[in-house]
């Protein structure tokens, strides 16, 4: 199974804030849309308004924020995003295979992948959608041979 079979079934919308978005505002965004990460994209000009389709500088998780709690305390919340994202953000692309996708997220301890075909961002798949997947192909192999086994009988 390939990543654009996920974003097929799951949707493509990705959740983005500005450079200039504060801690809190991360914080508000996870939870009102109720998702673990949202990117930190530029605006393309610096003169336009922030547009959600600018350049990907960042990604921040609840995870970044726990962690930041602990050294900043509350006072971490009127912070610039700048301050707790990660900047070297890796990505995948639509024809990646789920199991490359996987390994890509366990050797950089992270949950969200977002997803770039030809420089464009086109979604973003956490662990837990690619768990889901392979959990189902399982199954499916499993069901094919339970119905090996019953024929042979």
């Amino acid at each position: 199974m390939r990543i654009a079979d996920i974003l097929a079934g799951k949707g493509r919308t990705v959740h983005a804030v500005p450079p200039t978005a504060t801690v809190a505002d991360v914080v508000e965004e996870l939870g009102r849309r109720r998702i673990g990460a949202v990117l930190v994209r530029d605006a393309p000009d610096p003169l336009q308004r922030w547009d959600p389709s600018g350049a990907i500088v960042g990604i921040v998780s609840e995870r970044d924020v726990v962690r930041h709690l602990g050294t900043h305390g509350t006072g971490l919340l009127r912070l610039p995003v700048t301050e707790v994202m990660t900047r070297a953000v890796r990505t995948c692309s639509p024809d990646d295979d789920v199991a490359t996708a996987m390994r890509l997220m366990t050797a950089g301890r992270y949950r969200h992948l977002p997803v770039v075909d030809r420089g464009r961002l086109v979604g973003m798949v956490s662990i837990g959608d690619l768990v889901k997947h392979r959990v189902r192909e399982m199954e499916l192999e499993t069901a094919v041979l339970r119905d090996v086994v019953i024929a042979r009988s």
